[in-house]
């Protein structure tokens, strides 16, 4: 009987999670549905709680360097306590809220390369090991950010590459620690202005705020340097608006402003407010973050990378 207690405390023969999502595709302020499935070990187990978080994979800027670490930044208890006995199966049923500012993984069905998330499931037990379960999620758009990639296709500009940096938006209402960058090469009307195009979307019930982040050449005198612009869309505006010329109207204003953003300070023309971007300092900021109110903190990234495996797929355009 020792011996048992001692392999139970170890995780040996001690119950098992399963979580099954009923679809694993939702979009920002919606939710994911589903339930947990537990099924007792080899001995009665007194299970503390049960909780879902969604985790991401964030990159820290810590002085020179920069590191990918892997956040839980959205969390729910959805069941416990509860005593689970040998071979008893139980199920949790669930609704797990979608933060409106989590970040787009998917794209017309397509994995926008350099993203990656997961729904992680941690079962915490008395006495004993802690098991886990990790799920791969994948968010879509919503209609107004739809309309905004397709009029940058439409207008000529290649995905690049799509990652999360960690830190705030000056100026912008911000939630999460972190903010997605959606990078474009840019489009041949724009290629004597600009290199690439790093669009952000901060999400709220209200609306979009879109930051546009433009790599501006350099002159015959002048230097390359980088300048932004910001905007606000309802999401009421999704099928009352010309999309495209509304965008290339913003990258038209975005790139006719001159010097960097400390240059420039908050506040330009036309009302716009120009963003200051600000990245943490090290792994220790991430984890300073989760402290200070956003759920979960770091873990180990190969979890999610050995689950994730082939996810990642190359993604050229947006029009279906």
């Amino acid at each position: 009987m020792v011996f048992k207690k001692m392999l139970s405390a170890l995780g040996v023969g001690g119950p098992s999670v399963d979580t099954v999502l009923t679809n694993p595709n939702s979009r920002p302020g919606l939710t994911l549905d589903g339930q947990v499935n537990l099924l007792g070990g080899e001995a009665p187990a007194n299970i503390e709680q049960v909780v879902l978080g969604l985790v991401t994979r964030v990159e820290i800027e810590g002085g020179d360097s920069e590191y990918a670490g892997i956040m839980e930044f959205h969390r729910q208890v959805v069941g416990g306590p509860l005593q689970l006995a040998p071979k008893q199966q139980f199920s949790i049923p669930f609704q797990l809220p979608v933060p409106w500012e989590t970040p787009i993984t998917d794209v017309y069905g397509q994995r926008l390369h350099g993203m990656t998330m997961g729904l992680r499931t941690e079962l915490a037990i008395a006495r004993a090991v802690d098991k886990s379960d990790l799920d791969q999620v994948n968010i879509h758009p919503l209609p107004v950010h739809e309309r905004i990639l397709e009029a940058f296709s439409r207008l000529g500009f290649r995905f690049k590459n799509a990652d999360l940096e960690h830190g705030r938006i000056h100026g912008v209402h911000q939630t999460l620690p972190f903010y997605q960058e959606i990078e474009f090469f840019a489009a041949p009307q724009y290629a004597q202005t600009i290199t690439e195009v790093e669009l952000t979307f901060v999400t709220s019930p209200h609306g979009v705020d879109v930051v546009l982040e433009c790599d501006k050449r350099g002159g015959f005198l002048t230097g390359g340097h980088d300048v932004f612009g910001r905007y606000h869309v309802s999401h009421a505006d999704a099928d009352r608006v010309d999309w495209t010329q509304l965008v290339d109207g913003w990258l038209r204003e975005t790139t006719g402003r001159y010097g960097s953003l400390r240059a420039q300070g908050f506040g330009a023309a036309h009302g716009h407010g120009v963003p200051h971007r600000r990245g943490g300092s090290g792994m220790g900021g991430v984890v300073a973050g989760a402290a200070l109110g956003v759920a979960g903190g770091m873990i180990a990234g190969e979890m999610l990378d050995d689950a994730f495996d082939g996810g990642d797929e190359d993604f050229g355009g947006f029009e279906e």
